[in-house]
């Protein structure tokens, strides 16, 4: 399983950095796209539609990512819909993270209504996508954020095998802990120190103290999005989304944390810019 893990990053890394870097903003648009419709597919499964209605489901994300294209191109480019627009998908996605994930959780919600489910999903997969195109105009700061959420993930891990003990949420993700937290925090705290030393955030507001306290609150948007995910899963009797990635899972499974930090990160960044 390990070798699976490490042969599947060697692989995917270099392709996802090279097109990060290197692919102008349509090409990266469209690079990123069938892995949003693939996580369509996943999330219909997970909400228990068939083929059919996954089908439905993912053209329905391809249609609405076709709209923001077109609006896109009629305000100037890919990095010119109006803010307004920006703002408002972005805050969507916020406004989802800080009131109806945290509450589905807390009250153990079962989710089985087709609207709920397909409106959780466009709130998921739409946001990221193009919070990840207009995020691609600095992409050393971009890839920055992306890290800081892996970091996150890593040091929890490691602090929770390590030291422990009291549970974060035992009936959404028995493995994880308040120890693992407290390590995802106190990792990013100095990987905030290491990016910010290093000049590879360019934006004032990512700078100084704001930048610090944004770099937390992605890293604990980034904790509930992957607590969230792992809540749908149980619900839907599964391990894991999907299986498109060897030894890691599917799509969904590999940006549970970035549905909720990258919108929120682009809000920031385009509120404030």
């Amino acid at each position: 399983m390990l070798k699976t893990r490490v042969y599947t990053v060697m692989v995917v890394l270099p392709l996802f950095a090279a097109a990060l870097f290197y692919m102008p903003t349509g090409g990266w648009a469209l690079f990123l796209t069938p892995l949003m419709l693939a996580g369509a597919w996943e999330w219909g499964a997970l909400a228990g539609w068939g083929v059919a209605g996954r089908v439905i489901y993912a053209g329905v994300l391809a249609l609405a990512s076709a709209a923001l294209w077109c609006l896109a191109y009629s305000s100037g480019g890919l990095t010119a819909v109006p803010r307004d627009v920006n703002v408002a998908l972005f805050g969507a996605s916020l406004v989802f993270w800080l009131t109806a994930a945290p509450l589905w959780m807390a009250r153990g919600w079962r989710a089985q209504s087709l609207p709920v489910m397909a409106v959780t999903g466009l709130l998921l997969l739409l946001p990221l996508w193009w919070a990840l195109v207009v995020l691609q105009a600095r992409p050393l700061q971009l890839l920055a954020l992306m890290a800081l959420v892996w970091i996150s993930d890593s040091a929890a891990y490691l602090c929770g095998r390590l030291w422990g003990r009291r549970k974060l949420a035992v009936t959404i993700s028995p493995g994880k802990t308040w120890e693992g937290v407290f390590g995802a925090l106190a990792g990013v705290a100095l990987y905030y120190g290491l990016v910010s030393a290093s000049g590879l955030v360019h934006s004032g507001i990512l700078q100084g103290a704001a930048g610090f306290v944004i770099f937390v609150f992605l890293a604990v948007l980034g904790i509930e999005g992957d607590l969230f995910e792992s809540w749908i899963k149980r619900t839907a009797g599964v391990k894991d989304s999907g299986v498109l990635f060897p030894g890691h899972g599917g799509v969904l499974d590999r940006i549970d944390a970035l549905t909720a930090s990258m919108p929120a990160a682009a809000l920031l960044l385009v509120a404030f810019s």
